[in-house]
Formats: C-alpha cells, structure tokens, sequence
C-alpha cells in the first residue's frame, strides 16, 4: 500500500502568537529522546501493517512542525535510515522539511541534501520587517531572502515558499509588493495562507480585547484574486486553493495525498494518520509520546472509524479544493457508484450553482467558489452523502 509518512517535529525556538499547531519552544534536552521515539513508532506502524497483511511503501516523507530544522542532521540521518528499513521507498521520493529563517546556513542544508532531502518548505510569511515584529517571527526580510540563497547554494532545485495575507496593516498595495518581491527570489512553489485568529492564542486574546485590528474580509478576498493575477503572470499554476507551482512537476505531491484523501501516518507528538478507514491521532505532549511509546509502541489519544458515506464527502471536499476538482470517472472507479447520484441536487440550488464549475466529466470550483468555498463544503456535508456519520 503507498502511503505519505508524516513526521512531525514539535520544537520551535519560538511560539508566534497566532500559531495553534502542536508546537512548543526550548525543550532541547528531550529531542534525542524524541527522535528515538519516533523510531519506535515507526517500528510498530510497520509490524501493525504486517499484522494486517498490508506492506506500506512511501510515496513522500514530510518532516513539518514546529521546526524541524533545529534537529541537528544526524537526527535526520537516524530518521531517514529508520524509514528506509520500516517502510518500502518509491524511487525518487519526494522528501520535505520545513524551516523557518534563521534557524538554517549552507552547510546545515548541505548536510539535509546529502541525506537525501530534497526539497525545502521555507517559511517566509512576509518580507516587511514591521509585519514580521507584529506575527512574532524570529526573522526578518533579509534573513530570509539570505535563507532562499542558501537554500539554493546548499544544492535544493525544489523551494516552497509560505506568506500570510489578512495581516494586521497590511493593505493591497503592500500584498501586491509582497508577491512581486517573493516572485524575484524565483521559488518553484508558493502557498499563500490568509491569517486565521485562533482560540486560545494571544492574537485571539489581543483581538477579543480590540487590540488586534485586521483587514475587512472583502480585502482579504481581493487578496486572494490579486494574488491570482499576479502569480498567473508569473507563470504559476494554481493547482490548489493555496498553493500555486511552476508546472505540475513541483506541486507537492505529499499534500496532494491529503487533498485527494489518500492513506497517510502521522509519527510524532500530535501527528494524525488516515489508514483502513480508521482516523487517529497521537497524545501532544512530547514527554508523554516519548514515554507512552516506550511503555506501550504507540501514543494513540483517540481513533474514529470513517464509514463509506464519511468518505465520500470528505473525498469531495477535499478533492473540490483541487484546480482539477473531482472527476466523476475516477470518483466511480473508487467508490462504484456515480457521483451525480451520491451528492443529488446538493450544488444545484439557487446560489449554489454559481459557485460550482462542470464540464460534464468533473465538478470543480469556479472563481467565485474559490472565495466562497466553505459554502459549497458545507453543501456537501448536508447532502444525502453527509447525514448523521459526517458529524
């Protein structure tokens, strides 16, 4: 069976203020403890697929966090190696690190490609220093122009490059110099988020208290098709809501596992995997992964079983974020049955429908579903294909 593998890497040297992934600063001490862990975790995926007469062969090795790049390289080397022997290899694997400027130089990157990394997910997220002061980050504009150097001095012909949009002051003006500044540094990729106020961070608390002003949303929206216009201009492909590459040979093929709801595992504190139509994910501490998968081989928090008709709609959703959208041959091949009779007239409705391309052999989102695309999804849940197992 192939399979993404998802390793993630918990450490940040540290927490901005909007960020709610599983992440935490300083705790040096416990990543060689860690990394081990994930070894034995690794282990125990693997003896469990055997069990189920399931031989898993990577299509793509994702290490994200966090930052994975305060690992030192011989705990990629020891991770790298412990995959090889768990898991099957696709030649050519695609193999990703994130990194954050600032925490990389050339012979550190050296050192990754000669392991066998082979492509960089850099996250920028702006190239004004006053806006990188207010997201927290522990960069500025000319640390990461000089990270984008060194990633490609340090031998790496596949960079993705991260921005936000929807920041606080942050106007089209300054959005539009933003993609003109990234699109000179020349990366093959780029994923655009739009910055999202989280329960529970300081930016949410800052926000509740009138402290945090943000663009309203018809501005974030015209961000959004600025950004199309002007990365169409520079020859990206928009392939996915956000994410945009020259040619389909740098989409990142181990989000597309994601996005077309494909098997994946998760290893790490946190982590979430998707494999025989079960869902499950991991404890978030990183002392307790470390000492639950001594104790027991896994860290397991919580597993759900995912029903035909759950997957299905997730399978839509996920596959409608997609420029191709979902094509009704393939979705047939998959499930044996037609898509028009799975999701009835649920996009047909008066509103609905202009949200929607259709060709006749796929459903795709138009231009104005891309800014709408919630709409839609929910449409798809509260169709005949959702019910009560999607909730």
């Amino acid at each position: 069976m192939d399979i993404a593998i998802y390793i993630h890497i918990p450490f940040c040297e540290r927490k901005c203020p909007y960020c709610d992934f599983n992440s935490f600063s300083g705790r040096q001490a416990l990543r060689t403890a860690y990394v081990d862990a994930l070894c034995h975790e690794m282990a125990a995926v693997a003896a469990r697929g055997r069990a189920l007469g399931a031989s898993y062969a990577a299509r793509t090795l994702y290490f994200g966090g966090g930052t994975p790049t305060l690992l030192d390289p011989r705990h990629f080397a020891q991770l790298l190696a412990c995959a090889r022997e768990q898991f099957g290899w696709h030649e050519r694997l695609e193999t990703t690190t994130e990194a954050n400027p600032g925490t990389i130089d050339v012979a550190y990157l050296r050192a990754l490609r000669a392991l066998g990394v082979n492509r960089v997910s850099l996250g920028v997220q702006s190239l004004d220093d006053a806006m990188l002061r207010r997201l927290g980050r522990i960069h500025d504009a000319s640390a990461a122009i000089a990270a984008v150097e060194a990633c490609r001095e340090g031998g790496f012909e596949n960079l993705s490059v991260d921005l936000m949009y929807g920041l606080p002051d942050q106007d089209l003006p300054h959005w539009r110099r933003t993609l003109e500044q990234v699109a000179a540094l020349a990366p093959e990729h780029l994923s655009l988020y739009p910055l999202t106020i989280e329960p529970g961070t300081p930016f949410w608390r800052r926000r509740e208290s009138g402290r945090l002003i943000l663009p309203p949303d018809d501005d974030v929206a015209e961000m959004f098709e600025v950004a199309e216009e002007a990365l169409k201009a520079n020859s990206f492909d928009h392939y996915e809501l956000s994410n945009w590459a020259l040619g389909m040979v740098h989409q990142c093929q181990h989000n597309l596992t994601y996005w077309r709801n494909q098997p994946y595992v998760g290893l790490g504190a946190g982590a979430h995997s998707s494999l025989h139509l079960e869902r499950y994910h991991n404890v978030e501490s990183p002392s307790d992964y470390i000492r639950l998968v001594g104790d027991r081989a896994d860290a397991v928090a919580s597993r759900e079983s995912i029903d035909r008709n759950l997957e299905m709609a997730e399978t839509l959703i996920l596959g409608l974020r997609l420029a191709d959208g979902v094509r009704r041959t393939a979705f047939r091949d998959r499930f044996g049955r037609n898509l028009d009779e799975v999701i009835g007239d649920a996009l047909s409705r008066p509103g609905l429908d202009e949200l929607i391309a259709d060709d006749g052999e796929r459903i795709a989102l138009s231009p104005r579903g891309k800014l709408l695309a919630n709409e839609v999804f929910v449409a798809v849940l509260d169709s005949s294909i959702g019910g009560p197992s999607v909730c």
